[in-house]
């Protein structure tokens, strides 16, 4: 199931908490709030440390604090935005799971499996989501993955988040790791691509701006083509590759490069590696 955001402007009345609030839980906020999903007055977002959590909640206008607990009796959706590494002293620290009994967890920890989940906060509703951050702006790509007995309003729920920062797909877990690859670390890989594209521009007497300029929309524009067209990127690549021209040229080239190869093993690597990001599975709670 795939969607994309309608843009909605009616405002939840839902009371949300975001468990560390560094660039991914901040992409989702600033998202949200900009589609008007989230009430501002209704957010409650956490971190460690005071003088790091309150700038944040002053920029957006929601409430800070630094205790998770408190964020958490308060809130009907919480959404867990911390590193994986610190996803299992977060969820287990005193009194946190007893706050979470019969709440819908949201989990954004790459590689922190639902079963990890479960076991940390068994009486959690719990659905994994993998953003991207080009959710600040709208144009985020997430994937999300129910657990077990999470009803269909809790998946709308957060389906209803996630829609308003871009596009939204739900998949089963086993799909995530990959996920994770190709969507969350893609926006990273992209602007390589288009760094490299406009220093071959500046190479040929481009100003820098206007290189980058260039090579930024061309891939907005091609990565559009694909979505709202569903045109196979195969078929559009053809369309512009005349014989004997500059396109099928540079295209060659490419090839000469094994950048076809190179791209495909990047999201192999990076979803090996992000397989092992949640740790190793522990034994469910008893």
């Amino acid at each position: 199931m795939v969607c994309e955001s309608a843009r909605m402007t009616e405002r939840s009345n839902d009371t949300v908490a975001i468990l560390g609030c560094g660039t991914m839980g901040q992409a989702i906020l600033g998202g949200a709030l900009k589609a008007g999903v989230f009430d501002p007055s209704h957010v409650t977002v956490t971190g460690r440390r005071a003088e790091r959590v309150q700038p944040v909640a002053d920029r957006f206008g929601v409430t800070a604090t630094t205790d998770n607990v408190a964020a958490v009796k308060a809130s009907e959706t919480i959404i867990l935005c911390v590193k994986p590494q610190l996803a299992k002293q977060v969820l287990t620290a005193p009194g946190l799971a007893q706050a979470l009994d019969g709440k819908l967890l949201v989990s954004i920890c790459a590689g922190t499996r639902l079963s990890q989940l479960r076991s940390w906060v068994p009486g959690a509703y719990l659905v994994r989501a993998m953003p991207n951050t080009p959710s600040v702006i709208g144009a985020g790509m997430t994937v999300l993955s129910p657990g077990e007995g999470a009803t269909d309003d809790a998946i709308a729920r957060v389906q209803r988040i996630f829609d308003a920062v871009g596009r939204c797909r739900v998949l089963d877990e086993q799909y995530l790791d990959a996920v994770t690859a190709l969507s969350g670390s893609g926006p990273a890989f992209a602007c390589v691509i288009i760094e490299a594209l406009a220093d071959g521009g500046v190479m040929m007497g481009l100003p820098r701006d206007v290189a980058v300029e260039l090579a930024a929309q061309s891939v907005l524009g091609a990565g559009r083509l694909v979505l709202e067209t569903g045109t196979h990127p195969a078929a559009l690549k053809d369309s512009v590759t005349t014989p004997a021209g500059c396109t099928i040229a540079g295209l060659l080239t490419m090839e000469d490069g094994r950048i076809r190869s190179t791209l495909a093993r990047t999201i192999q690597e990076a979803t090996l590696v992000a397989k092992g990001l949640g740790g190793p599975d522990e034994e469910p709670a008893s």
